[in-house]
C-alpha cells in the first residue's frame, strides 16, 4: 500500500509539484527524462490509475482518504500519499475545483506518429478509422473538451501539432474528466517550421485522407454521404478564432463545413469537434476502451 504521511504545512519541499513548480518545470525540471503532470479530483485520479499510469505521489484532503484508500492499497509503499487537514488544502489555488484530491503522475512516452497510426488501423480491423488532428489550439479548456467528446463519440485517436498546447496540462486533464488517459494520442510533426507538410506526409503514408474543417468555396457539407465511405479519415481542427492556417487548408485533400442557420458562420472548436465526431465516427460502442501503450 502507498505510504500515508500526515502533513501540517504546505511549505514541505516534498509538495513542490503541487504548490510551487510551474507546468514547464513539471515537464522538464523535476523529471528531465519523462516529466510529470498533475491530476485533480478523485474521478480523474482513478481514471489515470486504471489507465496504468505510474503515480509519483498524492496530496489529499483528509476527508478523501477513505474514498481513495482502496486505490492506494494497490500501490507500492514507496509511493507517498500526503494527507492534509481540509483547511490547509483550502489554501491551494483551485481548491473549489480539485476538492482536495490531487496526484502527480509520470508522463507516459509518446509514440512515433507513424507507428501510432499503424497500430490504430490494426486495432480497427475492417471498420473505418477516424482520427482528429489539433492544429495550434492554445486554450487548455478546449483541448480537454475535445478529448472528452472524442472518448464519448468513438474517435480512434488524436494527434496534436507542434503548436498545440499540452493535453496533459493540469486544466486540460481536469476538463477532460480524465478521458485524456483513455483516448490514444501523440504528437504529429517535427516543429512549426515544417508544419503542416510533415504532418500530411505521415498521414498520407498511412493511407489517410486529410480533411480540413474550414469554410471554403468547395467545402463539403458534414452530412455529405460520401464522407462515410472514406476508409481512413484525419479531421483537422484549427485554433480558436482564426481556425486552420491557409497552408493546412490548401494542403488538405478536402474541406468540410458544418451547415448552420441564422447567419452563424462557425462554432467554438470544442463544440464543432463534438458535432463532427458524432456525424463521422461509428456509433458502435456503449463505452470507450482504453488501449495501453498507445501514448
Amino acid at each position: 500500500m502507498a505510504t500515508v504521511l500526515h502533513i501540517h504545512t504546505l511549505e514541505d519541499p516534498r509538495l513542490d509539484a503541487y504548490t510551487r513548480l510551474t507546468e514547464r518545470e513539471l515537464r522538464s525540471v523535476l523529471e528531465p527524462e519523462k516529466g510529470i503532470f498533475i491530476a485533480e479530483s478523485a474521478k480523474v485520479i482513478e481514471r489515470a490509475l486504471n489507465a496504468g499510469l505510474e503515480p509519483v505521489s498524492f496530496l489529499l484532503g483528509e476527508r478523501w482518504l477513505a474514498q481513495l484508500e482502496p486505490l492506494l492499497a494497490t500501490l507500492p509503499e514507496e509511493v507517498p500519499a500526503f494527507i492534509a487537514p481540509m483547511e490547509l488544502m483550502e489554501e491551494l489555488t483551485g481548491f473549489t475545483v480539485t476538492r482536495g484530491a490531487l496526484a502527480a503522475f509520470r508522463r507516459p512516452p509518446l509514440a512515433d506518429p507513424a507507428v501510432f497510426l499503424t497500430d490504430l488501423c490494426t486495432r480497427a480491423g475492417e471498420r473505418p478509422v477516424r482520427v482528429c488532428v489539433l492544429e495550434g489550439i492554445v486554450d487548455h479548456t478546449n483541448v480537454g473538451a475535445i478529448f472528452r467528446s472524442a472518448a464519448a463519440l468513438n474517435v480512434d485517436g488524436i494527434l496534436v501539432s507542434p503548436t498545440c498546447c499540452d493535453p496533459l496540462y493540469r486544466r486540460a486533464v481536469r476538463v477532460s474528466m480524465g478521458t485524456v488517459f483513455q483516448v490514444p494520442w501523440t504528437r504529429l510533426g517535427s516543429d512549426a517550421r515544417h508544419w503542416p507538410a510533415d504532418g500530411f506526409a505521415t498521414l498520407h503514408d498511412a493511407g489517410f485522407t486529410c480533411a480540413a474543417m474550414a469554410l471554403t468555396d468547395d467545402s463539403r457539407s458534414l452530412d455529405d454521404p460520401s464522407l462515410a465511405h472514406i476508409e481512413r479519415l484525419a479531421l483537422f481542427m484549427g485554433t480558436e478564432g482564426k481556425g486552420l492556417t491557409a497552408k493546412t487548408v490548401a494542403g488538405a485533400d478536402l474541406a468540410i463545413r458544418i451547415p448552420m442557420a441564422h447567419g452563424v458562420d462557425s462554432l467554438n472548436v470544442a463544440a464543432a469537434s463534438a458535432v463532427a465526431f458524432w456525424q463521422l465516427c461509428p456509433h458502435a460502442s456503449n463505452s470507450y476502451h482504453y488501449h495501453p501503450g498507445m501514448f
